[in-house]
C-alpha cells in the first residue's frame, strides 16, 4: 500500500458515517472546500493524478475476481451524481465496472418485493458496481409521497403498517450486511447539495440551450418538497450507516470537490483490501515455461 498524503486520509474519512445515532444532516457542510484547506486548481490537478491510482487498485480487484464493490449514489436533482460516474471513474476499465440507473419501477418490477431489481444487479466478483439511484429510493420517494405504495403488490395491511418505514431501514441493513458477508465492499454517497445552489443549477439548465435536454419540469414539482427530502435522507443515513455499509455524505456544491472526495473514499476502501495482482502456482508457472518453449521452437 502506498504511503497516503494527510489530506487524501482527510477526505477518504472526514465525511464517513458509520453510526448513525444522533445524525443531524442540517450538521453538515454543502461546502468545505475551503476548510479542508484547498482551491479549486489543486483540486482539480489531484483528482486527475488519484484516477491513476484507482485505475491500478481496480485493475487488481478485477484480477483477484472475489471481492466486489457497491457505490451507492443518492441526490437531490442537479447534484451532479452522473459528473461523478464520468469524472471518477474515467481511467478505469469498462469491462469491469456496472453502472445501472433505477428509474421508475415498471409492471414486471412493482411484482417482486422492493429489493428483486437490486439483487438482479449486484456487481460479480471483481467487479464495481454502481447504483445511480437504488433501494434507497424506497425510503425517500416513497417516503415523501406514500401514494407510490397504492401500486406496489403489498397486502394493504402491510402496506398501512405504522412501522413500515423502520421496518424498511432495517431490511435494507439486513440486505447489505449480507452482502458484505459475501464479500461486496459497500459505499453510500449522499451529495449534499444547498438548495440554493440547486437553484442556480436549474437556472443555468434552463438558460443555456446545450444543457435544457438536462432540465424536468418535474425537477420544479420535487423541489417543493425540500424539508420532505432532507428529513427523508437524515432517517435513512441515521438509521442505515454502519461500518460495514458507511454512508458518506459529501458537500456538493463545488462539483469538483465532491468528485474528489469520492474519489479517495473508493480508492481507501480498496487500498484496505490490500490486493495482490494474482501469482501463479508452481504448476502454473510450469504450464507456462511449456508454451513459451513451443512458441521458440515455431518457425518464423
Amino acid at each position: 500500500m502506498e504511503d497516503r498524503t494527510e489530506t487524501e486520509i482527510e477526505l477518504a474519512t472526514r465525511f464517513r458515517i458509520t453510526d448513525g445515532t444522533n445524525f443531524k444532516l442540517s450538521a453538515c457542510p454543502t461546502r468545505a472546500a475551503e476548510d479542508c484547506g484547498l482551491e479549486k486548481k489543486t483540486g482539480k490537478r489531484r483528482l486527475y493524478e488519484r484516477i491513476g491510482r484507482l485505475s491500478e487498485l481496480q485493475s487488481r480487484l478485477y484480477a483477484n475476481g472475489e471481492w466486489s464493490v457497491l457505490i451507492v449514489l443518492q441526490a437531490p436533482d442537479a447534484a451532479g451524481k452522473d459528473g461523478i460516474i464520468k469524472h471518477v471513474m474515467s481511467g478505469i476499465n469498462p469491462e469491469g465496472v456496472n453502472v445501472t440507473s433505477f428509474k421508475q419501477p415498471g409492471p414486471v418490477e412493482l411484482a417482486h418485493d422492493y429489493l428483486w431489481r437490486e439483487h438482479l444487479a449486484l456487481p460479480a466478483g471483481g467487479h464495481i458496481g454502481i447504483f445511480n439511484r437504488s433501494h434507497y429510493e424506497e425510503v425517500l420517494v416513497t417516503r415523501v409521497h406514500p401514494e407510490i405504495l397504492e401500486n406496489q403488490k403489498i397486502p394493504p395491511q402491510l402496506r398501512k403498517s405504522p412501522t413500515l418505514w423502520d421496518d424498511r431501514c432495517r431490511d435494507i441493513r439486513h440486505f447489505e450486511d449480507y452482502l458484505a458477508r459475501q464479500g461486496t465492499v459497500i459505499l453510500k454517497f449522499f451529495l449534499h447539495l444547498s438548495k440554493d445552489e440547486q437553484r442556480k443549477r436549474f437556472l443555468s439548465r434552463i438558460d443555456h440551450p446545450d444543457k435544457n435536454w438536462k432540465f424536468s419540469i418535474g425537477d420544479i414539482h420535487e423541489r417543493q418538497y425540500w424539508d420532505s427530502y432532507q428529513n427523508a435522507y437524515e432517517q435513512a443515513i441515521r438509521n442505515t450507516a454502519d461500518v460495514h455499509a458507511p454512508w458518506f455524505v459529501i458537500p456538493a456544491d463545488q462539483k469538483w470537490f465532491a468528485r474528489l472526495v469520492v474519489i479517495e473514499a473508493i480508492i481507501a476502501a480498496l487500498e484496505q483490501l490490500n490486493l495482490k495482482m494474482p501469482k501463479l502456482d508452481a504448476a502454473g508457472r510450469a504450464e507456462l515455461k511449456k508454451a513459451r518453449q513451443q512458441l521458440l521452437s515455431e518457425k518464423k
